[in-house]
């Protein structure tokens, strides 16, 4: 049973970010052909690039429910939060981390499965759900600590 909701939540997940693609049935075969599909920032999301054990760092500090999707490459040690389009300034001088301008392509797996060394280190879930790029500030900038209840709201 919880693999059958898993199942429906992955593809409530796939579903949202197809529609999040200028061309989803272009994507689509994209992806049935095992390859990664182009995603440009700016419509749906902006993008925060963050080598992968400060990201594994962040969504342990984050936690549970208030993360959006992120996704990250093996080969390149990096990991990219998806935050809300109407990123403004939240992540100036948060080191190492870069924001990418709108318009930068993020090639993206299907969120069923891997492609290439990328994966989901955060499923999308279908809600449309993005990171909170304050929290995610927050959490890059902690030394170890845990982030304070009143920024886990």
């Amino acid at each position: 049973m919880a693999t059958q909701s898993a199942q429906r939540m992955s593809q409530a997940g796939q579903d949202w970010l197809l529609n999040c693609a200028a061309h989803p049935a272009d994507v689509q075969r994209t992806w049935d052909v095992g390859e990664l599909a182009e995603f440009p920032t700016g419509p749906h999301w902006h993008v925060a690039e963050v080598p992968i054990p400060r990201s594994l760092e962040a969504l342990a500090r984050i936690g549970g429910g208030r993360i959006g999707p992120a996704l990250a490459d093996v080969h390149r040690g990096v990991a990219w939060w998806l935050l809300p389009p109407d990123l403004t300034d939240e992540l100036d001088g948060i080191r190492r981390l870069t924001v990418r301008p709108p318009g930068w392509v993020l090639t993206c797996p299907p969120v069923l499965h891997s492609v290439n060394g990328r994966w989901w280190i955060e499923r999308p879930d279908g809600s449309g759900r993005l990171t909170d790029p304050v929290l995610l500030g927050a959490a890059l900038s902690l030394d170890g600590a845990q982030l304070p209840t009143e920024a886990n709201r």
